[in-house]
């Protein structure tokens, strides 16, 4: 699946906006290219070079009352980042006394690595990333829920004849080489009751590319992106929203920082969220100008399909936290329902690729910097 993002992150979907590229985070992926840091040492003068192409940590010429601060991106810019973008534009960081200076996506180093290791203080990551990296002995910490209930599905073409996810048998699945995916896909399936079986490829080509194209015969994606993209696009989607479907409901993205920055930076993180709380309240009321001020602060050509966007900012905002809650928040059975899920059905390995199957849960995640 995908927040309709793609390439090297946390096994998730992604929300992303490049076609032609692979558009998911494989935890196997991942995992192995973790062990090998793991093995052979973090790739230090990479980092160096990346921090140092986005301007580093330190703070303009003018700004030297404002602490520096880095945000690592798990993609190119996209909707489930607008509150951040609304925050920036709004000098809300600054007001906080912060110089927020986000770390662009990249394919040689997920923001997981980055924050762990200190590179970056805060990221955006993902719920099995989060549970992944604790397997692995690299542990961040989740500090709020982007989006507060999950909106994931599998998807397949309406003109396939597939009505129901136990047609779903014995088809071609485009994955991205995850090892939670298998026992998710199959327990949807099986949840209308299906046997569960079908064949899984990992895919290198957009998905909805894929599936145009009949290399596949369903995937995992993105409501608020990909399907919003393939609709504007004129193909047509049958969608299985997964958490229809016996998988428990989950965060997906969130923002994570390390257990270190914990220890010796809470005042940075309190300040740090109380703008970005401000910048996802202001876009759960104010869809239309927050999708502008996301455009706005990205370079030109970032949104090919400028109301892609607007669409997709229209699906999320009112889901970025339930009515009569705040931004933000995680509950208890989020962090333990769908980890123990996936950790019981051996989604989830260590180092040497052993099936891991219990973790600390409530060490994944924190509600005490949200305001």
């Amino acid at each position: 699946m995908r927040s309709d993002f793609e390439a090297f992150r946390v096994p998730t979907p992604r929300q992303g906006n490049r076609k032609g590229l692979p558009l998911r985070n494989a935890q196997a992926q991942y995992t192995t290219r973790l062990r090998l840091l793991l093995s052979v040492g973090f790739p230090i003068l990479l980092v160096f070079a990346l921090v140092s192409a986005c301007g580093g940590a330190a703070g303009s010429p003018g700004s030297q009352q404002l602490t520096p601060m880095t945000l690592a991106l798990d993609w190119t810019p996209n909707t489930n980042h607008t509150g951040i973008y609304v925050a920036l534009a709004k000098n809300w960081y600054r007001d906080q006394g912060i110089d927020l200076k986000l770390l662009p996506y990249s394919s040689s180093v997920t923001p997981d690595t980055l924050v762990a290791n200190g590179k970056a203080d805060v990221g955006i990551g993902f719920t099995e990333g989060v549970v992944a990296d604790a397997a692995v002995g690299q542990p961040v910490v989740s500090i709020a829920a982007i989006i507060q209930h999950n909106t994931s599905a599998l998807v397949t073409l309406a003109s396939s004849g597939i009505t129901r996810p136990r047609d779903l048998d014995g088809k071609i699945y485009g994955g991205f080489g995850a090892p939670y995916e298998n026992p998710v896909v199959s327990q949807v399936i099986k949840d209308d009751g299906g046997k569960g079986t079908f064949k899984n490829v990992t895919l290198n080509v957009d998905t909805i590319e894929a599936l145009k194209a009949h290399q596949i015969d369903f995937a995992w994606v993105y409501e608020g992106w990909e399907v919003i993209q393939a609709q504007r696009e004129g193909v047509q989607l049958t969608t299985f929203p997964i958490t229809n479907y016996g998988i428990p409901d989950y965060y997906s993205p969130n923002i994570i920082t390390s257990a270190a920055t914990i220890k010796q930076k809470p005042d940075l993180l309190r300040r740090f969220m109380i703008a970005t709380a401000k910048g996802y309240e202001y876009a759960r009321t104010n869809a239309k100008d927050a999708a502008q001020l996301l455009i706005n602060a990205t370079p030109k050509g970032t949104f090919p399909d400028t109301g892609l966007v607007f669409s997709s900012q229209d699906f999320l905002s009112v889901r970025y936290a339930d009515p009569g809650h705040k931004w933000g928040m995680q509950d208890a059975s989020a962090w333990h329902n769908y980890p123990t899920f996936i950790l019981n059905a051996d989604g989830v390995t260590d180092v040497s690729g052993k099936p891991v199957k219990s973790l600390n849960l409530n060490s994944l995640y924190t509600n005490q910097f949200l305001p």
